[in-house]
């Protein structure tokens, strides 16, 4: 049996209902007995008793006390999740782009989930003993990106740390630019997506994030670096929040110009057929801009983290003659 522990929640878990939150860590923990530890204040928020319809934010600190191994994913899945190999850990420091003593910045693959699940074995939560570099801290994921999608991706190495990062992220001290290559151009080239978001459940069983006006506010900035006639377009973008499906969602349903490779919000296309394109979600996060952590003062000076693109988009970019070695920020403006 395990310990008291307590969870910071993340930038990316924002919005997200405490018992929804709890299923997704401890697949084996029951309605009935989440509902029975909250009942007796077993389970806090920033210590304080909690509903299971409680919307967490982004830096709640949630306790969470001793679970029996009936809480743990059935014995089947764990048994099927072996543990890294040394190779894998060594290969995971080869993504590092950045570390100081609070932070590390890591250049995620496209295809690599960041935390498991239902069928998923390999992921980066289990890769992240190969991070440590000395220190006695694991590193912590402050926020996710989804499994396709490569890119910066930041963790901290020690509980202080993940709480100074989680706060930027929820005041927005944290930039975050992606790169996506678009099936359509967009008019107009560039622009601001106000359109609340939500999952809802489809006829075949399972969820979608579709636009509703019932749903959490999301907000992105959009522009078009350069374009391929009317038929596809390589975009910049900026999200304010952090939805889950935030970017594909607002570029296949408000935009109208779904994004390459997208299977769940698609606008399938025999590009994809095309040679010289490749297979995959082309949706990459690019950079992160974030205060410098040796910076003091009003006007802190700003550490930009910068992402490669993944091997499958470099190729449809050299394919379109895209150039992918510009820094520049369209949205420079929006950071000062």
């Amino acid at each position: 049996m395990s310990g008291v522990t307590t969870l910071l929640v993340a930038a990316d878990d924002a919005d997200i209902r405490l018992d929804r939150w709890f299923r997704s860590r401890y697949p084996g923990l029951s309605h009935g007995r989440l509902e029975k530890l909250l009942r007796t204040g077993q389970i806090r928020v920033d210590g304080r008793r909690a509903k299971a319809s409680l919307r967490l934010t982004a830096g709640n600190q949630v306790r969470v006390p001793p679970l029996s191994a009936e809480t743990a994913a059935p014995e089947k899945s764990r048994m099927s999740a072996p543990a890294p190999s040394e190779a894998d850990l060594a290969a995971a420091q080869g993504w590092v782009l950045y570390r100081d003593d609070m932070m590390l910045a890591i250049n995620k693959p496209a295809g690599l989930a960041v935390q498991g699940g239902s069928g998923v074995t390999r992921h980066v939560d289990a890769l992240l003993d190969g991070l440590r570099f000395g220190s006695e801290d694991r590193p912590r994921l402050v926020h996710r990106l989804d499994k396709d999608t490569s890119g910066v991706l930041l963790l901290a190495r020690n509980a202080a740390a993940a709480r100074h990062l989680t706060k930027w992220f929820r005041d927005q001290e944290l930039r975050k630019v992606y790169w996506a290559l678009t099936i359509g151009r967009p008019d107009p080239e560039r622009g601001r997506i106000d359109a609340a978001i939500a999952k809802k459940a489809t006829s075949t069983g399972g969820e979608r994030v579709v636009p509703t006006p019932d749903g959490a506010d999301a907000t992105t900035f959009y522009a078009t670096v350069e374009a391929a006639g009317s038929s596809m377009a390589w975009l910049a973008l900026s999200p304010r929040t952090g939805r889950t499906h935030q970017l594909r969602v607002h570029c296949a349903e408000i935009l109208h110009c779904p994004i390459l490779g997208d299977k769940k919000y698609p606008g399938e296309s025999d590009l994809m057929e095309t040679a010289g394109f490749g297979a995959g979600l082309h949706l990459h996060a690019r950079s992160l801009s974030l205060p410098h952590p040796g910076s003091v003062g009003a006007r802190r000076a700003r550490l930009v983290v910068v992402a490669p693109l993944p091997p499958h988009m470099a190729s449809s970019w050299q394919h379109l003659g895209f150039d992918a070695s510009t820094d520049g920020d369209p949205f420079a403006e929006l950071n000062t």
